[in-house]
């Protein structure tokens, strides 16, 4: 048993948004309770125990949309719109470099600034997921791995039926890793046609594994689908079956009359990318109609190539921020609710908020302490908004996954650092 007694705990749950004056117990890779501090030290006098003054203890935070190998290509072609970007810059050197050995490194390096920021589950899509099943292995990090489908060939498959037959393999010989779910991942509609997306919907229905994909990022994809299909790419979708309860609509920034209809009645999540909509000039997602709908909105960061940081601080704060210009209107999307989105709606969206997302007993223990407590910071009036308007990731101090503290005192102790500095430092001279 461990006790870990910060300053103050953040629940994410039922009741009030912040404790003070409280420990979580944490037995082996569960939260046993979350009680009073003198309780806890009576009832468990033999615990090992860490306190942490100044510190604001909540969930481990869920990134609900990346990119994660492209943590290689940060900063390769800024200031480009997304067609450009994609068509000239990313999928040519995609063709060009991608392999296991630059996913799994590339996997690697955004684990490390992901845990270490922390963000303690992501939601992956790309390449080579048993690449990337391998390295979150290695890192101790949860993630739930996208299995990519498209219908032009890459050196990865050749078509819609190679891409399900090599994901699906990955899945099979990952499918009981701990730390590991699965989704199919067909890019986007503009990628995919009909006849795939028949056969992902009929694969996900008989294997039980959730669908994601880009959808209606710009403005020119739903125009584009209104002129060639007479409907948007949402309600494309939904007619061919792929939405539902577990379906991820990613960014969804221009909808079109009865999309927000559309994702509330079939309980679909939608994936909020601030940063890389406003980098890419995608614009702004109607998050605040959404959830208002009864959408289930969550916060991703994108990948580090159209963002450029792996950083749900960063997105939290901006969420917040962007909601209010938006809307007019200053009370619009709080610093709980951008929290909300940043832990226990990202577990809903994945299926995972009966075991993280929140610190409720039984729960198994993601958590994260954030030093809040220094003068550079003071005074703290309230601390779920210090965290999202003052704190950032640079903050965080410890991190545990499923019970395990892997990021002691700021540091990852999974990932030989020296080692992958020196082959990121190799590909950048490939890819440059």
């Amino acid at each position: 048993m461990q006790l870990i007694l910060p300053e103050w705990i953040a629940p994410v749950a039922p009741g009030p948004d912040v404790l003070t004056g409280h420990a979580i117990a944490v037995d082996g890779e569960l939260i046993h309770a979350l009680l009073p501090a003198q309780e806890a030290l009576a009832r468990f006098p033999d615990a090992r125990r860490l306190e942490l003054p100044g510190h604001l203890v909540v969930p481990g935070l869920v990134n609900l949309h990346t990119h994660a190998a492209m943590a290689l290509m940060r900063g390769i072609a800024d200031d480009v719109h997304l067609e450009d970007w994609l068509r000239e810059h990313i999928w040519p050197r995609e063709a060009r470099f991608v392999t296991p050995d630059f996913v799994g490194d590339g996997v690697l390096l955004a684990a490390h600034e992901m845990l270490t920021g922390g963000i303690t589950c992501c939601n992956d899509m790309y390449f080579y997921p048993e690449a990337a099943a391998r390295a979150y292995q290695a890192a101790g990090m949860r993630a739930v791995l996208g299995l990519p489908v498209l219908d032009f060939p890459t050196p990865y498959a050749s078509d819609g039926d190679a891409y399900l037959q090599a994901g699906l393999a990955a899945r099979d010989a990952f499918k009981h890793a701990a730390l590991l779910c699965w989704m199919i991942a067909p890019h986007a509609p503009y990628t995919v046609g009909d006849a795939t997306f028949g056969k992902i919907v009929t694969f996900a229905r008989q294997l039980d594994l959730p669908i994601q994909t880009h959808l209606q990022e710009t403005r020119n994809e739903l125009q584009t689908s209104l002129a060639e299909h007479g409907e948007s790419p949402l309600a494309r979708l939904d007619r061919l079956g792929a939405t539902g309860p577990g379906f991820v609509a990613i960014h969804a920034v221009h909808l079109a009359p009865g999309d927000r209809e559309r994702l509330a009645t079939q309980g679909c999540s939608v994936v909020h990318c601030p940063t890389s909509n406003m980098k890419l000039a995608s614009g702004i997602a109607p998050v605040v109609d959404l959830l208002a709908h009864g959408v289930n909105g969550a916060l991703g960061t994108d990948g580090a190539a159209s963002n450029n940081r792996l950083d749900l601080f960063s997105e939290m704060r901006l969420a917040s921020l962007l909601a209010k210009v938006a809307t007019g209107d200053a009370a619009a999307l709080p610093a709980a609710e951008a929290l909300r989105m940043a832990t226990i709606n990202g577990a809903r969206a994945l299926s995972l908020d009966d075991r993280i997302g929140s610190i409720t007993p039984g729960k198994e223990a993601d958590l994260i302490a954030v030093d809040i407590g220094e003068l550079a910071d003071a005074p703290v009036y309230d601390p779920v908004s210090h965290l999202v308007h003052v704190a950032s990731r640079e903050r965080v101090t410890d991190v545990w996954v499923r019970g395990e503290r892997i990021v002691n005192d700021r540091r990852l102790t999974t990932v030989d650092i020296t080692a992958l500095a020196g082959r990121v430092g190799l590909w950048q001279q490939k890819l440059q």
